[in-house]
């Protein structure tokens, strides 16, 4: 996976008392365009490949396994086609046997698979869901053959003495980790840690840091800061053209379950196509609210 500033995901509130809301959100009242639930998550299993380092939060235990639930049912409630996760795109055959072991009961009895594989959101939350659903698959849109030099960028902006892009750089990411590593501390929820990152103030710190920013970087013979903005963008690009092109022509709702800095941009896409629009997790939660 490539470098990235990292998200977060969450989950809580107990739907077992729940009534059926009589009328569905506004989101599944047939759209006049495809819907996309954008869900912005960070890596459960925290493997440290993103530029910010933070915390570890227990996604196996018992509180986060029942939040999960609770989302999983709320996207159940959502009623997508598809369900599109950050997986290599030429490594669909490999998520297809994973997903396979995962609907006939063997995935967690299966010793060979290591702790990526068990605490992944993509195992933990996309294969939860698409069970529930019914789906025959979890589709992989990610596209891995791309560079984010990050580490080429702070040696251009040191060696030029750009104090303060280098300051910024630092700051964003020292703040953010800061924050994150409280909330779980402070026992914050899966879903009070997802709606933390996908709102709209950091959503545009994300795309700031990937895309605004980096384009200052250098004198004006130097154009990695713009080389690394640009190949974020193109693998965003690539992993939204390949969810379209996986959504057929009667399909009305899908998922988008990525790292929330890929949402972040993705979202942006999205909000150009008059063809499509965006449904937050969040008001999913709400409209069940909405109607007790």
């Amino acid at each position: 996976m490539t470098l990235k500033i990292l998200w977060a995901f969450a989950a809580a509130l107990s739907l077992a008392n729940c009534s059926t809301p009589t009328e569905k959100p506004k989101s599944q009242q047939a759209p006049q365009t495809k819907q996309a639930l954008v869900i912005g998550t960070f890596h459960y299993n925290n493997p440290g490949a993103d530029v910010a380092k933070t915390k570890n939060f227990d996604i196996m235990g018992s509180a986060a396994q029942d939040q999960l639930e609770e989302i999983s049912e709320k996207i159940k409630d959502f009623a997508p086609d598809r369900v599109f996760v950050e997986w290599p795109y030429d490594e669909q055959s490999e998520l297809d046997s994973l997903y396979q072991l995962y609907l006939e009961d063997r995935y967690f009895s299966n010793d060979s698979l290591s702790n990526f594989y068990l605490k992944n959101e993509i195992f933990q939350l996309a294969f939860r869901t698409a069970k529930k659903i019914g789906l025959p698959k979890v589709t992989a849109i990610d596209y891995n053959n791309t560079e984010f030099p990050f580490d080429s960028v702070m040696t251009v902006v040191a060696t030029q003495k750009q104090k303060i892009l280098e300051k910024e750089f630092s700051e964003g990411i020292q703040q953010f980790t800061q924050v994150f590593d409280e909330k779980i501390e402070s026992g914050s929820s899966l879903l009070e840690l997802t709606y933390y990152l996908n709102t709209e103030e950091m959503r545009q710190l994300s795309n700031r840091f990937h895309t605004q920013t980096p384009l200052l970087v250098g004198d004006q013979t130097n154009f990695i800061g713009p080389y690394l903005a640009a190949e974020w963008h193109k693998r965003n690009l690539y992993m939204w053209s390949l969810a379209q092109k996986a959504t057929q022509k009667n399909d009305q709702r899908i998922v988008l379950l990525l790292g929330a800095s890929h949402i972040a941009t993705i979202k942006d896409f999205i909000d150009q196509n008059k063809d499509w629009g965006t449904v937050e997790l969040e008001e999913l939660f709400n409209f069940q609210d909405q109607n007790h």
